[in-house]
């Protein structure tokens, strides 16, 4: 059962949720905005560099764990409907990774719509590949890889995995982490006919490739399913999130192929809930996460 702080919590985000305003500038700032209660007290971590360059035009945060390592390694990339987002706004999220251990690189990939797909998914294969000749530098096993990433970041997570199962040379993962993703574009526009905004970052994701692109493995990752193209996944997701039937189909798609996952159902918990540590869920959801990380990392 809920406490009345955990309702008031829920409430103030669903409010936020509710009232984005109308121009890609606001609410990129109102996101701004609302990240700073999110990321309140982080844990504590070995170090952070900010803004480390991957390549030009493609930086990262690299937040390093205590200890002398070798660190097994997590890329995370951030949520934010493709068009919204950084590595400031999930900073706690991030540090969370760091703190249990792993060198998190927490990515700042182009956004739309100033830099459309396949620009996003581009970004994050590009460091996935960087983390198997760079994790070393802050003493990070690139061989002991995970990746993960929350709503848009889950997609892109998962897009991610399928384009790296597809390339011999590619850096394998050894577990996923799909936080109330989008895994299946036609499916979720059929089902949200009536949420124009939604629709709305999806063609500002995909501009002019709009049309030709929501069948693309690298769009719908989940049209990528199949034996042996993603490591074992970690799907969680709020019973209360409107993404729910989303992280439920991937994980019977998962099941399908035999690729082995976890599919974690929190009641009562809205989209974003793993950002708000004040939420019982959300340490529980941290902590099953961790717990099946350690499992396969």
């Amino acid at each position: 059962m809920l406490t009345d702080r955990e309702k008031t919590v829920i409430r103030e985000w669903n409010e936020f949720a509710a009232q984005m305003p109308p121009s890609l500038h606001e609410m990129r700032q109102a996101l701004d905005n609302v990240a700073v209660k999110m990321n309140i007290d982080p844990p504590e971590v070995g170090a952070v560099h900010q803004n480390v360059e991957l390549r030009p035009g493609l930086h990262a945060d690299v937040i390093v764990p205590k200890g002398a390592g070798p660190h097994p390694v997590m890329l995370y990339i951030h949520g934010g409907g493709w068009i919204m987002g950084s590595p400031k706004t999930h900073d706690k999220l991030a540090r969370e990774c760091a703190a249990a251990g792993y060198l998190t690189i927490n990515l700042d990939y182009r956004l739309a719509p100033e830099h459309p797909f396949p620009a996003g998914i581009d970004d994050c294969v590009f460091a996935a590949k960087w983390i198997a000749t760079n994790a070393k530098r802050w003493n990070g096993d690139a061989s002991r890889l995970a990746i993960g990433g929350d709503s848009a970041g889950g997609n892109l997570t998962a897009a991610t995995l399928v384009a790296l199962s597809s390339d011999a040379s590619a850096p394998k993962a050894r577990a996923g982490v799909l936080i109330y993703g989008v895994f299946d574009f036609p499916a979720l526009l059929e089902r949200t006919k009536n949420a124009p905004a939604l629709e709305g970052m999806v063609r500002a994701y995909l501009g002019k490739e709009y049309s030709s692109a929501l069948n693309d493995p690298r769009v719908s990752p989940m049209r990528g399913v199949k034996a042996g193209a993603l490591p074992p996944c970690f799907v969680i997701c709020g019973t209360a999130d409107d993404l729910l039937p989303e992280s439920k189909a991937m994980a019977e798609a998962l099941r399908r192929a035999n690729i082995e996952s976890e599919l974690h159902l929190m009641e009562e918990m809205p989209h974003a809930f793993m950002q708000m540590n004040e939420l019982t869920a959300c340490r529980e959801g941290l902590k099953s996460m961790f717990d099946f990380l350690r499992r396969h990392v």
